[in-house]
């Protein structure tokens, strides 16, 4: 199909349109317990079509490529603009999707189709027989879950964007029991922008040999102390914190009251943005869409713009919000280059992407010294925020207690809880390069329908002060 001949044959019809193309295979392989478990393989294309009519934009999608099925669908989206004419509470102009387009691929060395999927079962079997570490592990698994996504997006501006995106996650978790307890330690979900290498195989034997060892540790480790703590947190758990108390709050739709999904409201408002001070002055939190590797890096969001490092946060000041032009228009709020849809039966929406915690100067050994009471708690394993993104709790699966500077103990069931602001302004201490990892979800809700995308989140170790710390299942 000539696509650009298409948008100039439809845009004599209508002020703007635009072609997106969703190319999409998935790949989900699991072993539990030295067998194989599950495999799930998948795959979608279609087209989305957008028009501007008198201020008013509206779109239509087909999973037929043929030149008929594009007409209707074209048709369609122009009645649907023309009817939103009369219901229109904000006038959009053309200028408001991209004009310069150009192209993005992840970079990675072994693609994802170069393994075939019995080679990738084998490595994964290997692993689950590999987190056994006693008679005592009652349960083990892992699993790999792949990506290959090509996007192509036209418009009247003259736009051309071509975008191909290979992404990887994997986990690995070990359950033991003894009598009434039980205890699962996991890596922490991996996901990243790479290929088949991310799952080396050296590295899932030294994780899986950790995980298993420390499920059993944990069988018999003291129960994590109730009262107010110092914390550090690592970054397989900080990611998440990033994403629930700072991430979702800053998206402008939700602000603005267009978003209400999920827990959708947010304590932020539009006045806040250039005063509040969101966290301390150590907190620097980027929207940075170029970080090689992370999750949800790209070079043009889903209307075209071209998508660069902004700082969200900086020196605990909020500066701007997670929000499309659209966004950015109907509330005054400065945004970024946001607005992603999981795929072309969803139109894009205002999706916080890789968002990240700018490395400090503070080398672990230094955080840990400067603790007289506290726990370092590592990988989430349950949370709850409430519908502002406001208050939380959230519980991890390994925790170590800090005395006197020094660690001393393994403890079981650390959880801790806060509210966002006063969570963020009680950063004591940001950890250095050599503290910063890359992380992220595969599975990040949102909307209505709803829409499952990829988020990136990169951070170093962080120390808070004066937490509110408990121990117990959650």
């Amino acid at each position: 199909m000539n696509f650009n001949q298409l948008v100039n044959e439809y845009k004599k019809d209508c002020d703007f349109v635009s072609v997106r193309v969703v190319d999409q295979k998935n790949r989900f392989i699991m072993a539990r317990n030295g067998a194989p478990e599950n495999i799930s393989l998948g795959s979608t294309k279609g087209v989305m079509i957008e028009v501007l009519i008198d201020g008013q934009f509206a779109y239509a999608c087909t999973d037929r490529v043929d030149l008929e099925s594009l007409n209707n669908c074209f048709k369609k989206a122009k009645s649907l603009a023309l009817h939103a004419k009369e219901l229109g509470i904000t006038s959009y102009e053309s200028s408001m999707r991209g004009s310069s387009g150009g192209t993005y691929q992840t970079k990675n060395v072994s693609s994802l189709d170069s393994h075939s999927i019995s080679e990738i079962q084998k490595r994964l079997i290997k692993a689950s027989k590999e987190l056994k570490a006693s008679e005592k592990t009652i349960n083990t698994q892992a699993f790999a879950q792949y990506s290959h996504t090509h996007t192509m997006l036209l418009n009247s501006n003259g736009l051309e964007v071509d975008q191909t995106f290979d992404q990887i996650g994997f986990d690995l978790s070990s359950t033991a029991s003894e009598g009434s307890e039980s205890q699962t330690r996991s890596l922490g979900m991996m996901n990243a922008q790479a290929g088949y290498e991310k799952l080396d195989e050296a590295f899932l034997s030294k994780e899986s040999e950790r995980i298993g060892k420390e499920a059993l540790e944990l069988l018999h480790a003291e129960e994590c102390p109730s009262g107010v703590y110092d914390i550090m947190l690592a970054p397989d758990q900080l990611y998440l914190q990033i994403h629930e108390s700072i991430g979702h709050p800053l998206e402008i739709d939700r602000i603005i009251g267009d978003e209400r999904n999920y827990a959708g409201w947010s304590f932020v408002s539009p006045s806040d943005f250039g005063s509040l001070q969101y966290g301390s002055e150590k907190l620097n939190v980027t929207f940075d869409p170029s970080l090689e590797g992370e999750l949800a890096s790209y070079a043009f969001d889903d209307l075209g713009m071209k998508a660069q490092k902004e700082y969200v946060i900086k020196d605990g000041k909020l500066l701007r919000g997670l929000g499309s032009v659209e966004s950015q228009k109907r509330s005054g709020i400065p945004g970024v280059a946001c607005a992603r849809a999981t795929s072309w039966n969803r139109a894009p929406i205002d999706r916080m992407a890789n968002l990240n915690i700018e490395p400090g100067n503070s080398p672990f050994d230094e955080m840990v010294s400067s603790i007289q009471k506290g726990v370092l708690m590592r990988t989430n394993r349950s949370w709850s925020i409430d519908d502002y993104r406001n208050k939380f709790q959230f519980g991890c699966e390994y925790g170590q207690l800090i005395e006197d500077g020094k660690i001393t103990k393994t403890v079981k069931n650390p959880n801790y809880r806060g509210v966002s602001t006063p969570f963020w302004n009680s950063l004591k201490k940001v950890g250095d390069e050599s503290t910063f990892e890359v992380w992220g979800s595969f599975y990040c809700g949102k909307g209505e329908p709803n829409q499952v995308i990829r988020v990136g989140h990169a951070t170093p170790m962080c120390l808070f002060e004066n937490i509110e710390v408990f121990g117990g299942h959650q």
